[in-house]
């Protein structure tokens, strides 16, 4: 989640601490491989447990490292960054640093620019044939492109408490997605394609996500004209405390004003998530990684056999979606 969202002395969702849901980052990471070609793909499959696992890490050490919460997001339309920082603000880090202060940039956010670091560190790491390092920044560096597609992460009005709807942000990432996924649409034909501006690619990300905000505010209130505090609200005690949440009613009511627009985003960032990590490989000089690990004709098989599921969008009634196996386990 981003800021303070597992604070709220008004709302507060209990859900898995997380931005994107701990769900939507399993779900993506995994989605991810299977778009990467078979060099990479299978290598990734491999270690498929570790990315999926991994792919919240960010989060977790949230509570530990004090630099890492302005790594998620950009809160673009903050006064300081004047009119239209959406299409202005610089792409790259050095000029935004002739633009703005440092401080600044890192008050409001640099989830992009925390993006292009770790490209390079995976680019490094692939160069290099190190499978730990690999591994390590290809979960961060998914988890970061994946926090530039909410629309959320692109406001100082973050968690709606600038327009009386404090409680959306854990809403539209992480409750909505939790009822909905078993109804999503999974597959996709996107097949990872090499970015010659990664830099921008990611922009693009946040700049459609930006767009999406204010549909994401405006379908709340709309959703809300059905409801009365009583129905849209439920009350739970929490260490002695007691807490505001949405009803189950209200979260379908408002999904279904959303229509498909989590489930699009969720497979974009997907999407992007295997551009990246491609790239990474192919700017490494396309290493040969069978080397650093052995490829058993057992896992090919498996590989193979898992994609026909995702095609058939098959994989959570199959048992092969890690993030719901891994839900229904510690449930």
């Amino acid at each position: 989640m981003k800021k303070l969202i597992l604070s709220l002395s008004t709302i507060l969702l209990i859900v898995t601490l997380s931005s994107w849901g701990f769900l939507v980052h399993k779900t993506t990471h995994q989605l991810a491989v299977y778009a990467l070609p078979k060099k990479l793909g299978t290598f990734f499959y491999q270690n498929l447990d570790y990315l999926v696992y991994n792919s919240v890490r960010p989060d977790v050490r949230r509570k530990d490292d004090k630099t890492e919460e302005s790594k998620h997001f950009i809160d673009i339309d903050a006064p300081v960054f004047g009119e239209n920082a959406i299409e202005t603000m610089p792409e790259k880090w050095e000029d935004a640093l002739q633009k703005y202060p440092l401080d600044t940039l890192l008050k409001y956010g640099t989830v992009n620019w925390e993006v292009m670091k770790l490209q390079k560190k995976l680019t490094n790491a692939f160069r290099n044939k190190m499978k730990d390092s690999i591994l390590y920044y290809a979960a961060d560096l998914g988890h970061y492109i994946e926090d530039a597609h909410v629309p959320l992460h692109t406001s100082i009005n973050y968690d709606g408490q600038l327009s009386n709807q404090k409680g959306i942000h854990a809403l539209w990432e992480s409750v909505v997605p939790e009822i909905h996924i078993t109804g999503y649409n999974l597959y996709q034909k996107h097949k990872a394609r090499y970015l010659k501006d990664p830099q921008h690619a990611i922009w693009v990300a946040f700049r459609k996500s930006n767009s999406l905000l204010k549909d994401v505010l405006a379908e709340e209130i709309k959703a809300s004209e059905g409801f009365t505090d009583a129905t849209k609200f439920k009350q739970t005690e929490s260490f002695g405390r007691l807490r505001k949440n949405y009803t189950s009613a209200f979260a379908k009511a408002y999904a279904a004003r959303l229509g498909s627009t989590i489930n699009e985003r969720l497979l974009e960032s997907a999407s992007l998530v295997s551009d990246f990590w491609y790239t990474a490989w192919v700017d490494a000089g396309c290493p040969d990684l069978s080397e650093i690990q052995a490829v058993s004709p057992e896992v090919e098989d498996k590989l193979k056999e898992e994609k026909k599921s995702w095609k058939a969008n098959e994989l959570i009634s199959k048992g092969l979606l890690q993030s719901t196996k891994n839900k229904k386990a510690e449930e």
